[in-house]
């Protein structure tokens, strides 16, 4: 299916991209206005664009339905000021409850059970049930439409965090495996970040992966062998030779029982170093493959 974007109903499009473009972080931002009047609301257009300058952007958009806007993008526009209040599973429906269009003036604190908390350098207040905090300042609201569905892309500067101790590993640094995560996906859908699908991939950083265009014919076009499997390859950083202190019984096995069909032992020779790959054990797979 090919889809033209102007072609479609403002609604059509705001559905197939919110599926298509996820899991979104979710920005829970508490407001103030100029007369004291606090709002809190969560928006997943929404993410980390700098670190140094420390810059976030997160977009309330114009409601597709009538072409009204938010409360909290009134307020920074009167008090250019934030929190944004890190949303974790054991807050996600609580959250939900303050996306409810609440006439101006209502505290969505108390709607949602939530706790008020003083921030230290700006003006709205924190959650206390959110596990990071980050009080920042509005530097400049852009706008991107005046359309149902146009955004407005607040970019805030992080002044300061607040981090509750029971996420933090032994070096003072968040835990991703303690920091349960959720986002947003289509329609009603989110999604949760625990030990259970949390998995690491080796980032390339100062050295260069050798490029999947470097491995072996028989590698690079193996019918076993996965496209991830061929990234996890060529992500070392020289082609590796065959190390004459590697011994693995199953190798063995599989060289002297298939030693007389080579096309049977490469296809098995695939399987085991996939089996390998998908442990993460590539210097391993590597030996298998070479052999």
């Amino acid at each position: 299916m090919i889809l033209d974007l102007k072609d479609l109903k403002p609604a059509e499009r705001q559905n197939y991209l919110q599926h298509a473009i996820a899991p979104r972080p979710i920005c829970f931002a508490s407001t103030i206005d100029k007369d004291g009047y606090v709002n809190l609301s969560p928006f997943s257009f929404f993410n980390l664009f700098s670190s140094n300058p420390p810059i976030v952007i997160f977009s309330p958009a114009r409601r597709v339905r009538d072409n009204t806007t938010k409360h909290s993008l009134e307020n920074v526009l009167e008090v250019p000021e934030v929190v944004i209040n890190i949303v974790d599973y054991d807050m996600v429906q609580q959250t939900s409850l303050t996306s409810c269009e609440y006439p101006k003036g209502v505290d969505e604190f108390l709607k949602a059970g939530f706790t008020s908390e003083p921030a230290t350098l700006v003006k709205p207040p924190m959650i206390k049930e959110s596990k990071v905090k980050l009080e920042c300042k509005v530097i400049e609201v852009k706008t991107l439409g005046t359309e149902g569905g146009a955004g407005n892309l607040v970019i805030a500067e992080v002044l300061r965090m607040h981090i509750d101790e029971s996420i933090l590993n032994e070096q003072k640094m968040i835990d991703q495996q303690k920091l349960h995560h959720v986002a947003r996906l289509g329609g009603d859908w989110y999604c949760k970040v625990d030990e259970t699908n949390l998995f690491k991939v080796e980032k390339p950083n100062t050295q260069l992966g050798i490029g999947v265009d470097i491995l072996p014919e028989s590698v690079r076009h193996s019918k076993i062998l996965t496209g991830n499997n061929l990234g996890q390859l060529a992500n070392v950083h020289e082609m590796p030779v065959v190390d004459p202190s590697f011994t693995d019984d199953k190798v063995k096995n599989i060289v002297q029982y298939y030693s007389i069909n080579p096309d049977e032992m490469e296809a098995e020779l695939h399987k085991y170093a996939k089996e390998l790959l998908d442990s993460g054990k590539v210097k391993e797979a590597w030996q298998v493959l070479l052999v």
